[in-house]
């Protein structure tokens, strides 16, 4: 049987921003580089993650001005990471424990080198499903 790792299905492409990028600001570097999700940074180090639904859930829907508000106020700041040679079940068994649909990919130096998300293993596993169909199509405008 294969094992499949991590390494061979995440996104190795992460765009840092910093936490006090404004809100409208990372949603147009998401829309521009067509991802749904940025690595915060607190100068060299990473400070949390803001999702797409994060800007939604936490900023808009509480009317929070997006020229004003910056990233670093709706991060989540709890990372969770998981080891490149780690395999997709255990990266799916992390996200289901955790409640998470991302998780970052890290060396085992620690260092960043990549996100995987459940739309990542769907496309890859499970091409038939929703979510591979919905996490493989291309953006609508």
């Amino acid at each position: 049987m294969t094992r499949h790792t991590v390494g061979a299905v995440m996104t190795r492409e992460v765009l840092y921003l910093p936490a006090e990028t404004t809100l409208d600001e990372a949603a147009r570097a998401m829309r521009d580089a067509d991802i749904g999700d940025v690595v915060v940074t607190d100068g060299p180090a990473l400070a949390g993650m803001v999702t797409d639904r994060d800007i939604v859930v936490r900023a808009v829907a509480d009317n929070l001005d997006p020229a004003r508000t910056t990233i670093g106020t709706v991060a989540t700041r709890e990372i969770v990471m998981i080891e490149q040679n780690s395999t997709v079940g255990e990266a799916a068994a992390l996200m289901r424990e955790r409640a998470v649909r991302r998780v970052l990919v890290c060396d085992l130096d620690r260092q960043l080198v990549g996100i995987v998300s459940l739309g990542d293993l769907a496309v890859r596993f499970d091409p038939e499903s929703a979510l591979s169909g919905i996490s493989g199509a291309a953006p609508s405008s």
